[in-house]
């Protein structure tokens, strides 16, 4: 039963290192990274002004306790000079103790100096590696965002990104479709054209109907065309050969029996 539970254990993780990998922008991990050194140098700084306010205080301190030593040396010349050695005695042991606190603090000045030199030529450091480090996030995060536009523009081109697979798809779905209705169009068509289905408006028409229709409407405009002529030059005969074909053929026929009745008109002229 363990050995079931750590493998489920180790594959939770697996999974979870992964999708946390597909969610983890190193743009944004960068800029966390960058914004705790910022912090961390921060709290450096912060330090060295925390020593060096500790070191301001000890030098009042020990201006303080040298000018009550200074003052306490001056008594005790004064009470010398005035013939009371047990006031100058007094005065000279007080500056004694004055004297050892201001040795005191003045180590621990010295103390305090150090450790402030320490803290601030690490904040140095440290704001100079801040100072690479964000320039070198910059430029990471300015190659990463080329190479993803460059892999977004190549995926778009090839059209293996998923959005493009989705337009490739949906283009080849309208195209099948579009090609099935032209099939299924063209064949309704052959099928009404060779009689097989029958076209209950009676719209569609066979081959043979349409080519004796299409004869037909070519006869009806010679003849309309040649009427009209006939009615711009203002002559009769042609008009009667376009209203039928038998009068045509009569007008044809008293043409030519014309030519025949003249010269026997003109005959008896030459007589004369």
């Amino acid at each position: 039963m363990s050995g079931v539970m750590k493998r489920m254990g180790m594959i939770f993780r697996a999974k979870a290192n992964k999708a946390l990998d597909r969610a983890e922008d190193p743009r944004e991990t960068l800029d966390y990274s960058y914004q705790k050194q910022l912090e961390l140098l921060q709290k450096v700084r912060r330090g060295v002004a925390d020593v060096a306010t500790s070191r301001k205080r000890l030098e009042l301190q020990l201006n303080q306790l040298q000018g009550q030593s200074s003052k306490l040396e001056d008594q005790g010349r004064k009470a010398l000079s005035l013939g009371r050695e047990d006031l100058a005695r007094e005065a000279l042991t007080r500056r004694a103790a004055l004297q050892q606190q201001v040795s005191d603090l003045e180590t621990q000045h010295q103390t305090l100096q150090g450790e402030e030199e320490k803290l601030t030529l690490a904040a140095q450091r440290l704001q100079a590696k801040v100072d690479a480090f964000r320039t070198k996030k910059e430029t990471i995060k300015a190659t990463y965002t080329a190479a993803q536009a460059q892999t977004r523009i190549g995926e778009a081109f090839s059209g293996i990104s998923e959005e493009m697979g989705d337009v490739g798809l949906a283009i080849q779905r309208a195209e099948d479709k579009t090609a099935q209705m032209q099939a299924r169009a063209g064949a309704i068509d052959e099928l009404l054209a060779s009689g097989a289905l029958d076209d209950p408006t009676g719209m569609a028409k066979d081959d043979i109907t349409a080519e004796l229709e299409r004869l037909s409407g070519g006869n009806d405009v010679e003849l309309e065309l040649q009427r009209m002529k006939a009615e711009l030059s203002g002559g009769s005969a042609p008009k009667q050969a376009i209203e039928g074909g038998g009068a045509g053929q009569n007008a044809a026929q008293n043409h030519a029996a014309q030519p025949q009745q003249q010269p026997q008109q003109q005959q008896p002229r030459l007589d004369k």
